[in-house]
């Protein structure tokens, strides 16, 4: 499934695109390897300066794909890759963000230094929906950024935020009409490119505390795992399948 991601570098800028556009761009295990091997590669390429994170279609993603996700005879390690390549990138990581991000499509961009949503975009975090965790440090990471009360309605209901309420929490540095999403995306990681690359490495490091972020992570990790195999989990995803309401009044 490489193919539903497109890795391509123009000058100091790779572009990782999501373009799965039968699915809503759904992320499965072998993308999120892609997603990783090129994170990795981009760290270690000096030619690399800044990386753009973008999707083909009318959604960003809408998260995993719940099918490649609950079969657990694999190994969710291309995930924790990926999620550990975000949060130990010390390179601009700028995101072009169109209509729906769910689940990671809203978590990994807590790790992009410069977000640009389109005027229809949607972030939805419905893992407590899912009966699963948060995810890529965002349990730390959301709340710091929007303070507690917004954060756990986002995390608790699931419910949409949308382009200007994301702007004016300070999720997003900017909004722009669906036409111009990539032109502005674009013209931010051309003049990133052409700054001091040290320096903003050395100012991005003073600004997270990678330690910790990464520390949440793994235990988001390990509890997230667990959440998987838990009977609310199984009911969600039956749910989803069957195309139905889920019932948890059964769970106490």
């Amino acid at each position: 499934m490489a193919e539903f991601i497109k890795v391509e570098k123009n000058g100091h800028i790779l572009t990782l695109t999501i373009s799965r556009v039968e699915k809503r761009n759904a992320l499965s295990d072998a993308m999120y390897a892609t997603l990783a091997g090129a994170l990795e590669t981009a760290e270690a390429d000096p030619a690399v300066r800044v990386v753009m994170l973008c999707a083909d279609g009318e959604s960003f993603t809408a998260g995993n794909d719940l099918s490649d996700f609950a079969a657990r005879d694999k190994s969710p390690e291309n995930v924790f890759r990926f999620l550990q390549a975000l949060a130990c990138a010390t390179k601009p990581l700028v995101a072009a963000v169109q209509g729906k991000a769910v689940g990671i499509g809203t978590t990994m961009l807590l790790h992009c230094d410069y977000v640009v949503l389109a005027e229809d975009a949607e972030l939805i975090t419905p893992f407590v929906n899912l009966g699963l965790v948060p995810e890529a440090g965002s349990s730390l990471l959301l709340p710091s950024r929007i303070g507690y009360v917004r954060a756990y309605a986002m995390f608790a209901l699931g419910e949409p935020v949308n382009a200007q309420q994301a702007l004016a929490w300070g999720l997003a540095n900017r909004v722009a009409p669906n036409a111009a999403l990539m032109k502005a995306a674009l013209e931010v990681a051309r003049r990133l490119s052409f700054q001091p690359p040290d320096a903003l490495a050395a100012t991005k490091k003073l600004m997270r505390q990678t330690g910790q972020i990464t520390a949440r992570i793994e235990l988001e990790n390990k509890l997230f795992l667990e959440r998987l195999t838990s009977p609310e989990a199984m009911e969600a995803f039956n749910a989803v399948f069957e195309r139905r309401a889920p019932d948890f009044s059964r769970f106490s």
